[in-house]
């Protein structure tokens, strides 16, 4: 048994909005297929991508709290022509300049229109062929616990881990990393950002969250109420979400 993550899950007041943004931003195509809005690759809606993670944006009441975010993407540029260009025209589609104590770094710090942060990188030869999302990025505390929790729980391999980081990609060799990045001492706030994962064809949901408690996931009730998918925190409380296969 194992989970593939399929999506990153943005909560938003506008979900449509944000929607399109992410979709400029990246080149991909903003779908509806219900209340909620999912980006992902344009050409028609395929769920889920065989190989991009997509971005679901879904619709809550409450704006965000301010805290930075555990989670955000970073975007991948080719040149630094591109990283400049992509820069400028993101701003020109709503994102606003952030500082969340980068200091003096080759990429450059941005927030969505509703204050979701997210990277645009320098090129960089690790994510020349991941599509416009190079890695989901998580602050954690300690990256090599993070490592052997979503090693056991994803079907994704284990490329790197050191004490500053755990980085992790699809068996495939394809599409984004997922990267743990030590940030000790980061105040927790409710997840605006969270990953969704997807078990394969066959297999049960429930068993698989089952499975995922005894790894040391723990039960998250945030309102769901009776649902098809199971919200569960890894064991640093970053929120994520198991689906029932369509």
């Amino acid at each position: 048994m194992a989970l593939r993550p399929v999506q990153v899950n943005i909560k938003a007041l506008d979900p449509p909005a944000v929607g399109r943004f992410w979709a400029e931003a990246l080149g991909w195509h903003a779908y509806a297929p219900g209340v909620t809005t999912y980006v992902g690759p344009a050409g028609g809606l395929v769920w889920p991508d065989p190989v991009a993670v997509g971005i679901d944006v879904v619709p809550v009441p409450e704006p965000g709290t301010g805290v930075k975010n555990r989670v955000h993407l970073d975007l991948a540029t080719t040149s630094e022509a591109h990283r400049a260009e992509l820069v400028d025209r993101l701003r020109t589609l709503g994102a606003t300049p952030a500082d969340v104590g980068q200091g003096a770094v080759p990429w450059t710090v941005l927030t969505d229109p509703e204050g979701n942060e997210f990277c645009v990188l320098e090129p960089r030869d690790v994510y020349r062929d991941t599509g416009p999302v190079a890695a989901v990025v998580v602050d954690c505390a300690g990256p090599r616990a993070m490592a052997r929790f979503w090693g056991a729980a994803t079907d994704w391999t284990l490329r790197e881990v050191t004490d500053d980081q755990a980085v992790l990609r699809s068996a495939a060799d394809t599409g984004p990393y997922l990267e743990f990045l030590r940030v000790p001492g980061r105040p927790a706030a409710p997840d605006r950002v969270h990953l969704d994962l997807l078990p394969y064809p066959g297999d049960d949901p429930a068993a698989e969250a089952a499975r995922l408690r005894a790894l040391g996931a723990a039960d998250l009730d945030v309102g769901q109420g009776d649902v098809p998918w199971t919200c569960l925190t890894d064991p640093e409380g970053h929120e994520f979400c198991v689906l029932a296969p369509s």
